[in-house]
C-alpha cells in the first residue's frame, strides 16, 4: 500500500504560505509560482530519476513513532520496527543514495542507534550546527529561510531549536525525495513547522521581505556573482531580519580573494574563496550592518568523508595526499567560517 507523505506534506506547505501571505502579502506570489516549482521537480523529462524517487518514498511503510527528536546531532524518529519494516526501509532509504548531510536514525529509541537504522551521512552536519547554533539567539517564534539546504538536515534543527516556520530551498531533486522520506517518519511531530521548496534562491519572488532569519550555508562559493546571491538574500530578510552565511574562506587581509583557475578540491564550480576581512566587506557593501564573524574551522576528513551511506569520492581523496593542509591542485584546504549580519 503507498502512502501519501508527498502529497500531505505539499499541500501543508501551501496552507503555510497562504497563512505567511495574511500577514505578508508578497507571499502570494509564492503560492501563484508554487504549482509550478512542484510540477517541475516530478517532471521525468527534467529529472529522469524523479519517478524512482518518488516511488521510493511512497513505499516507505507507515509506523508508529513513539518519540521524534528534532533537536539532538542524530535526527532521531524512535519506533519499534518489525524485522520486514526494517528491511523494506533500509532497502528504499538506500535507493535514495547518496546521502550527504545529516545524520539521521530510523527506528530504535533516543541514543541508541543499534536496533533501527543509522543514516551515516557524508558530512556531519551536526558539527556545523553546533558552530553556529549559540550564536543563533532565540529561533522560537522565527520565520527562517534555509537557502541550499540539502537534505533539510539543518532546517530540522532549526524546527527543533523552535522556529515558527522552516522553509528550506535547494533545487536538488535527490535532496528533496531524502527530504521527503525524512518527513514521512516525523508524521506531523513537528505541526508541519518544515517545508521544501525545490528551487534555487534566484527562482523566489524578489524582495519578499518573508523572513526573520535567513541561512545560507555552503552556497555562496557556488555563486558566480556573490553580490547578486547577497542582495537575493537581503530582498528575503524583513527589515532587522539576520542573515547566517557559511561559506569558504582563506587566510588574507581585505584585498584578498582567491579565483581558482579550474577546480577546487576537485570542485569545478567555486568561483571565489574571500578572507574573513574581504567577506566581511562585501557583505557591508551589500547593505549589511552589525556583521561578525561567529566561527572558523578547517574542514577535517572526520567531519567530512566516505560512509555506507556515500560511497562515492570524499574530501580525503581532494586533498594533497602527502600535505593535508592543501587542496589536490595546491590550494588552501578547505576551511569554512560563519558571519552574521543584520539587514
Amino acid at each position: 500500500m503507498l502512502n501519501d507523505t508527498i502529497t500531505h506534506a505539499e499541500r501543508e506547505l501551501y496552507l503555510t504560505l497562504l497563512s505567511l501571505a495574511q500577514q505578508q502579502p508578497s507571499a502570494y506570489e509564492w503560492l501563484t509560482r508554487l504549482p509550478t516549482w512542484l510540477n517541475a521537480i516530478k517532471d521525468k523529462a527534467n529529472y529522469a530519476h524523479a519517478p524512482a524517487y518518488q516511488a521510493s518514498v511512497a513505499r516507505l511503510p507507515t509506523v508508529a513513532a513513539d518519540k521524534v527528536d528534532l533537536d539532538s546531532d542524530v535526527l532521531t524518529i524512535a519506533a519499534n520496527l518489525s524485522d520486514s519494516e526494517r528491511k523494506q526501509t533500509l532497502a528504499l532509504l538506500k535507493q535514495l543514495m547518496p546521502w550527504r548531510k545529516g545524520p539521521f536514525q530510523i527506528g530504535g529509541q533516543i541514543g541508541d542507534d543499534e536496533s533501527g537504522i543509522k543514516i551515516d551521512t557524508e558530512w556531519h552536519s551536526d558539527w556545523k550546527w553546533q558552530r553556529v547554533a549559540p550564536h543563533l539567539g532565540n529561533l522560537k517564534g522565527r520565520h527562517v529561510l534555509d537557502v541550499g539546504g540539502g537534505s533539510g538536515y539543518h532546517g530540522w534543527r532549526m524546527a527543533g531549536a523552535g522556529a515558527e516556520t522552516v522553509i528550506i530551498i535547494d533545487p536538488s531533486c535527490l535532496f528533496y525525495h531524502q527530504f521527503m522520506a525524512i518527513r514521512h517518519f516525523v508524521g506531523a511531530a513537528d505541526h508541519y513547522k518544515t517545508h521544501y521548496i525545490p528551487v534555487p534562491l534566484e527562482a523566489l519572488p524578489e524582495h519578499s521581505q518573508l523572513f526573520d532569519i535567513v541561512f545560507s550555508m555552503g552556497v555562496l562559493y557556488h555563486r558566480q556573482s556573490p553580490f547578486e546571491h547577497l542582495q537575493q538574500l537581503k530582498g528575503q530578510l524583513v527589515k532587522g531580519g539576520e542573515l547566517v552565511l557559511e561559506t569558504l574562506v582563506i587566510d588574507g587581509d581585505a584585498n584578498t580573494v582567491l579565483v581558482p583557475h579550474d577546480r577546487y578540491a576537485q570542485m569545478n564550480n567555486v568561483y571565489f574563496l574571500p578572507s574573513v576581512e574581504a567577506l566581511t566587506g562585501w557583505l557591508e557593501k551589500a547593505g549589511f550592518s552589525e556583521v561578525r564573524c561567529v566561527d572558523v574551522a578547517v574542514t577535517s576528513t572526520e567531519e567530512q568523508r566516505k560512509t555506507e551511506w556515500m560511497t562515492y569520492h570524499s574530501l580525503a581523496d581532494f586533498l594533497d595526499p602527502t600535505d593535508g593542509s592543501k587542496t589536490i591542485e595546491g590550494y588552501p584546504a578547505p576551511k569554512r567560517a560563519t558571519l552574521i549580519a543584520k539587514k
